[in-house]
Formats: structure tokens, sequence, C-alpha cells
């Protein structure tokens, strides 16, 4: 679209904003200069990727954003930009040479990754535009909240190429969310040239057919147009709600960053046209040619960003740097404690049993009604009295409303990385997500759960996206591949998340209430097959809460450990009780319930009182968790053992969709109980 009439221009604008603006470039681009020298005194600022020739538009973004009142997403290449925004040469360097004290991180997080969420400038990732999904979810908490700010998510075109990009501006059109996308377009991606990555010369223009979109082209370079073009933007965003695209032609006038080497594919001329399109020296001669500065004025100017860094330096060379010993430090965000159920444990009796179902509906409605601002969406779990396709939904919509319960698109990288978006607008903010329809589709949101599962490490303890995925998994319903298969295997290999995998109703309503109450991510496996089986029915308080990371013994025993947890566990209690009532052996059930953290003690205390330990699971034997609970009783229990530690699951295949293979495949009693017969007879 075109632009409106300007507001800024060299003749326009006065004279105190002009010198604010240059006063920014000069001291950037001192910065920017400056930092390959750390690397090559071996000081830090191992990565930079210089920002020369994006100098308009990166004023103009930070311009424009309102610190503590706006949110801003930059990308590795936004030195300018967050200077304008608010940073400070000081806080720049300290991220530059990863000192204790450095806002973005504090030395945690790569260089030239610049944030400080105190005034909503965002910490984000190295994932080239992911972050773009982060400032869709923000702008749904803006819009929610009815308060007039935007949402600003900054990124190189070639980021445009990944798919979570295309389901980012996607979702804002479809919602019309007040977020502005700023395209900051230099020609490469690294070495790879724009034709490499899109048919469009302009790539803004693949997005020109969405119905709520409203697309700005500008010249990056141009202080003034790119200010220009950032104003109209706010002032669209804020007057419609609609999302907005700022396309900038810049130019990069270096390397893509210190540890690559431009003249490998740009030839001599090319480098040194892009040097001739310096926004810094074009703004320096404008205000010369009009007369709005003098030279003498000028050189000022310059020699004060000179002694700026140079102070900067000072502080920043001789500030700590982080102590190894806070690599502990926050890892996983704080959970809520229970006072009232501190082990999980209830004495409930009386009343009526209700399905594991049911107590997942219930729970959610309880939790919806205590705190206001909790959000539940998904794919299929809000048309008319539907909720999810299992039904563990149902209701909430009609009670809590369509702006707090919401169907998705079928997208679930969208679906997870705008839960982050949203949660990062206030800490009370609480979100629950069906992550996927079955457990088994969740492999395209992998990538925003990697990147949610260090958020609070990276961020140095400021940020900590507040979500529960709640994901139907595991088969024993006839389901086939995508519908049957189990991922706590994968799940648990990252540190920063919670995995849960309840077996009863009473577990099912207990950690739902923790994962919902306290701070960070929970995958919340559901074993489908017993959301309405009588097995899994238990009687279940009101206000029942399950710490995670605290295992429950459903049978005591002397002469074996069974360690399992979802769909298998009531297959293991009703073999303990057949064989304690066939030939009186006592054997130990312990179901898990928490994967991540994991109650070891708990399996510990009973290895060493039982001698003997099978670990069952559904999920296949080979590369399964139990694979890590052996391990840990090898290393810690290993003298108690009478016997091999041995385990039962699916064999190392997919899940067939006939139920004869998925029988053959999966785990059942009469494989259970064999495997305890062997481990006595050892």
């Amino acid at each position: 679209m075109m632009q409106k009439d300007k507001k800024f221009s060299i003749k326009q604008t006065d004279k105190k904003t002009l010198e604010k603006w240059y006063q920014l470039m000069v001291l950037g681009r001192n910065l920017d200069e400056k930092a390959p020298n750390y690397l090559k005194q071996a000081l830090g600022w191992s990565y930079h990727a210089p920002y020369a020739g994006h100098d308009g538009i990166q004023l103009a973004i930070g311009q424009v954003f309102e610190a503590s009142k706006d949110f801003l997403f930059p990308y590795y290449r936004d030195m300018l930009t967050v200077l304008s925004a608010g940073m400070t040469a000081e806080e720049i360097i300290l991220n530059g040479i990863s000192k204790a004290n450095d806002p973005s991180s504090g030395g945690r997080h790569m260089s030239n990754h610049f944030a400080k969420p105190e005034i909503n400038i965002q910490n984000v990732s190295s994932s080239t535009g992911n972050h773009t999904l982060h400032a869709v979810g923000t702008a749904r908490a803006i819009k929610l909240s009815g308060k007039k700010a935007v949402s600003i998510s900054s990124q190189g075109e070639s980021s445009v190429s990944e798919g979570y990009v295309y389901e980012a501006i996607t979702g804002a059109d479809k919602e019309q969310l007040p977020v502005i996308f700023v395209i900051q377009d230099n020609g490469y991606g690294i070495s790879v040239p724009k034709k490499d990555q899109t048919a469009n010369r302009k790539v803004a223009n693949n997005f020109s057919g969405f119905k709520n979109l409203n697309i700005i082209h500008c010249n990056g370079k141009d202080v003034f147009d790119s200010m220009n073009a950032m104003s109209e933007a706010k002032e669209l965003v804020l007057e419609t709600g609609n999302p907005v695209i700022v396309q900038a032609n810049c130019v990069r006038i270096g390397s893509h960053s210190n540890s690559d080497k431009h003249e490998l594919y740009r030839d001599e001329y090319e480098r040194n046209y892009v040097k001739e399109y310096d926004p810094l020296a074009k703004y320096r001669r404008l205000l010369l040619r009009y007369n709005r500065f003098t030279e003498e004025e000028l050189l000022a100017i310059e020699e004060d960003a000179k002694q700026i860094v140079k102070k900067a330096h000072k502080v920043a060379i001789t500030s700590p740097n982080p102590s190894p010993e806070s690599i502990f430090d926050f890892v996983t965000p704080e959970e809520y404690k229970s006072q009232k159920y501190p082990e999980g444990i209830h004495t409930k009796t009386e009343g009526e049993k209700i399905k594991l179902i049911t107590a997942l509906n219930e729970t959610l409605k309880a939790e919806f009604r205590l705190n206001p601002e909790t959000y539940l969406y998904g794919q299929d779990i809000a048309n008319k009295d539907k909720g999810g396709i299992f039904n563990v939904s149902k209701g909430l919509q009609q009670e809590f409303g369509k702006k707090r319960v919401f169907n998705a698109p079928i997208a679930e990288d969208f679906i997870v990385g705008t839960a982050n978006g949203m949660s990062r607008y206030n800490e009370k903010i609480r979100i629950v997500v069906e992550g996927a329809e079955f457990a088994d589709y969740f492999w395209p949101a992998m990538e925003q759960l990697v990147e949610s599962s260090h958020d609070y490490w990276r961020s140095n303890g400021k940020f900590s996206p507040n979500i529960t995925i709640r994901l139907a998994s595991g088969g024993y319903i006839g389901g086939g591949l995508y519908h049957s298969q189990n991922i706590e295997a994968t799940l648990t290999t990252f540190p920063g998340i919670r995995v849960v995998y309840p077996s009863f109703a009473d577990d099912a309503a207990g950690l739902l209430r923790t994962s919902i109450r306290s701070k960070g991510v929970t995958l919340f496996l559901e074993p489908k097959a017993l959301y309405n089986d009588p097995k899994a029915e238990a009687f279940v308080p009101d206000d029942f809460e399950v710490p995670f990371g605290k295992a429950k013994i459903h049978r005591k025993g002397t002469d074996l450990t069974i360690v399992t947890y979802g769909n298998t566990t009531p297959m293991c209690i009703a073999i303990a009780d057949k064989l304690a009532a066939e030939s009186g052996l006592k054997i130990e059930v312990i179901d898990l319930r928490s994967l991540l953290p994991l109650d070891t003690k708990t399996i510990l205390e009973s290895v060493k009182k039982t001698n003997r330990v099978l670990i069952v699971h559904e999920d296949k034997v080979f590369g399964g968790f139990g694979g890590e609970v052996a391990a840990q009783i090898a290393s810690e229990a290993f003298e108690y053992l009478d016997a091999p530690i041995k385990r039962v699951g699916a064999t190392f295949t997919p899940v067939g969709f006939n139920r004869i293979l998925e029988n053959a495949i999966l785990p059942n009693e009469e494989k259970i109980e064999n495997a305890i017969k062997e481990l006595l007879n050892y």
C-alpha cells in the first residue's frame, strides 16, 4: 500500500529530534565497529552480526516503540534497534562480552542477542524468525486486554522462508491482531541470495492477498522514509487493530557475521556499491546540506559518542563473569507447592468415583473459575457442544466464553508459539493448550517446545512461558500411526520442562491443577484409552493437588518392585493382585505419575527393599523412558539387586492399526506376568 502524508523530513523535523537520532546512529555505529575488536582480543563477542546498512529502519523501530507499553522482539542484527528503543551502550557491551550482569541473559545466550525484559524488549533465541509467533501471541494478549499497544517482530527477509513465520502472519491476519512485522531486507540469508529464498523480489508481496493485512514498503537506508513508514504502521495498527508488514529495503555493508567472509560470494563491485549507500553517511550529508547542523556540531556529537563507548567499556570489562555454579539456577521455573497434599495422597473413600475424563473436565472448570486470566485453545475444542475430539473440554466455552476458550488452526507450532507469546504479557496469565489432537501429531510443535524449554534459563530467570500442554497419548484404541504412539521418551530429554503422565482420575485432577498453577511448561500426557475406562475411576477431592516428582505406591510389597505409569499402571496392579491371591507374592507397584522431575528416591527405596525390579511402560523398550529409570537404579542401587533389571514395553516398531498387530506390539497383562516370573526365578 502507499504511504500517507509524510510527517518526517530533513526540513520539517525539529533540530532536537534530528540531534537525538544522529546521537543514536553514531553511538550505534561506534559499538557495531568496536564489537569485532573484543573477539580479536579474546574478550568475547564471538558472535557479531553487523547492522551497518540497516540504520534507517532500525532507528525507526526503536523510536516508535514505547518502553514498558509496547512489546519488541528483535533479532540478532538489531543492535541499533534496541539502542534506539532504550538499551544503553553499557548494556550492549555487557551482552557482547557475556557478563553476569548482562540484562539480556547474564551471559547465557549468544552475544548480539539483545534483550531488556524490564522495558518489554524480549529475549529471543537464535532460531531465525521463530519469535514471530511469540509476537503474535503477545499481540493476542494485548487485544484481549483492551489496551492500546503494539507488538513488533523484527527480522530479516530470509526468515520468511520458515513455515512458522507464515503461520504467524496467517494467524495475525485471521485474528486481526495489533502486530507489526518488520522485514529488514538486505538481499542475503548469510550467503544465500534472495532469489533462492522467494519468487517475489519483495518478500512481503507474498502476503498481498491477505484480507486484514496492510503492507508498507520503505527505504530502510533512509531515516525519514523509515520513520514515516514505522509511524504509519503503528497508527494503522492502533486505529484498525489489524496487522501490518513493513518491508524495509536495506543493504548489508559487511559480512553476515564475524564468522562469515562475504568476499567469497560478493565481488568487489558489489562490496563497494553497498558502502556507497551507507545510511549514516547519507544522514550526515543531509544534516550539513540543509544547514541543520554545522560540521563542528556533528564532530562534537561524534566525540561524545566515542566517550560514551569508552566509559561503557571500562564498566563492562571490569564487571563480574558468570560463576560456574550458576548453571543450575533458573533451569526449571517455580512450581506450585501444595500445603494440604504435600505427597499427592488423599484419603477420600466416600461419594462417587469419577472417570478420568470427568476429573480433567471438572478441574479445568475449577481453575478457570479461580483465575480469570486462564485460557484454553487448540484444535476442535470449541464447536457448540463439542470439547475436543475426546470431549475433555466439553462445556468450557459455554461457561467462560469465546475469548477464553477458542479454536486454533491446525498448526501445532502456531498453537505452542502463540501460547509462549501470550504468557509474556503478564505473569498472571495461564494458558492450557491441546498441543495436538493426538500426541503423535505434536512433532511440528517441537521447535517451539525446545524454544520454550530454555526460555527461563536463557533469560536468566526473567521470563517463563506458563503453559500446560495437554496431549492425548498412547494406544489400546486401534488408532495406528499418528493416533497411538508414545512420545514421552523424547519429551523428557529437555531440561526446563515438566512431563507428567497420570493413570487414574484423582492423579489426573491433582497434576492438572498443579500444572496450571505452576510457572513454566508442563507436558500433560493423558492416557486416552483410560478416559472412560472404569479401571481409571477414582474418588477425587474437589481441591486435590499432586506435586511434581512424587510417585505413588499403589501396592506395597517385598518380593519385587514394578515401576510403571500411564496405560500400563492398571495392568500392573491387576497382575500384582492376581499373583498375591494365587501364590501370596507381595509385589510393590509404583506409579511414577511424574516423569520429569522423577521421584528417584521412592524408586531406590523400593528396590533396596525388594531387590528385584521390573520397569513397565507402553512405549518402546529400546530408547524408552524406562532406560533412564534402569540406569539410575544400576548407578545408585546396584549392590541391592539380586537379578538384572528387566523392562517390558512395546516392540521397536510403529504401533499398527489392525488390532492383531496392536496386541502383538503393545505390552499386556500376560507379557507383564511372564516377565515377573522370569525375574523371580532368576
